[in-house]
């Protein structure tokens, strides 16, 4: 089996980097399930930059943090393709509320997209994987899985939880070729919803060894490494692509 003749999934890929690594991903030859839950035209703008690059790409919206929804998907993608091969969990929320202001159902929704998105895809992709002997599992954590924020709690315990996810799944499953890793992205550039974040990354630069923000591009090239069979003997690991910011 080739690149050529496997399948991605990409959450989050509508945009910034989702849509960078789909990118990347069809470049290297992968067919592509463009995934997002609030903007379809997002998502058909990535998916028709994929087929300009000479591979089959879909969009399929779903709230990965909705365990029927991702049921729903995961029929849908392997009635299409027959096998879905590489899973990058991207998407992610990262709403600022002082913890003493949350109430439950704040905390359970980010913890369910930014953490229990990838149990369920994880659960719904890796027997096919298992029964090919090969698989990659991609899990995009950032600066939450190591540091605390000030308003952030559910976030850095769900991207601290997806590290853990992370080490379990890449150990239990690599006798069967099947590798599961982590990318930390330091602050990158992008189009974000929320202004107090693009400022925050902005802020940042001074902190940054190599000088500038990242680009969606940086975090896709180590995504489209990982993804092949050239990153087969990396697995169980975190890997920070963050400029040498201090972590």
């Amino acid at each position: 089996m080739t690149e050529q003749n496997r399948t991605a999934f990409i959450s989050g890929a509508g945009r910034n980097i989702g849509r960078a690594i789909a990118l990347e991903l069809a470049r290297r030859g992968f067919a592509v399930i463009v995934n997002g839950s609030t903007s379809r035209d997002d998502c058909e703008e990535t998916a028709e930059q994929a087929r300009a690059l000479g591979v089959d790409a879909v969009v399929m919206m779903a709230d990965v943090g909705d365990r029927a929804a991702v049921r729903l998907l995961a029929d849908e993608a392997l009635a299409r393709f027959g096998a879905v091969d590489v899973v990058v969990n991207n998407a992610a929320i990262r709403p600022a509320t002082p913890f003493l202001e949350m109430d439950d159902a704040d905390w359970y929704r980010v913890l369910d997209v930014d953490l229990n998105a990838a149990f369920h895809t994880a659960r719904a992709f890796l027997p096919g994987m298992v029964d090919r002997q090969w698989g990659r599992i991609i899990n995009v954590t950032g600066m939450h899985s190591i540091r605390g924020y000030s308003g952030r709690a559910p976030v850095s315990a769900a991207k601290h939880g997806l590290w853990g996810l992370t080490k379990s799944l890449g150990k239990e499953f690599a006798s069967h070729g099947i590798t599961a890793n982590a990318i930390s992205p330091g602050p990158i550039r992008g189009d974000y919803d929320d202004p107090v974040m693009a400022r925050h990354n902005t802020d940042q630069i001074a902190q940054i060894p190599v000088g500038r923000l990242g680009e969606p591009e940086d975090i896709a090239a180590l995504a489209g490494f990982l993804c092949s069979d050239d990153g087969g003997f990396v697995t169980a690991q975190m890997i920070g692509s963050n400029g040498g910011m201090e972590t």
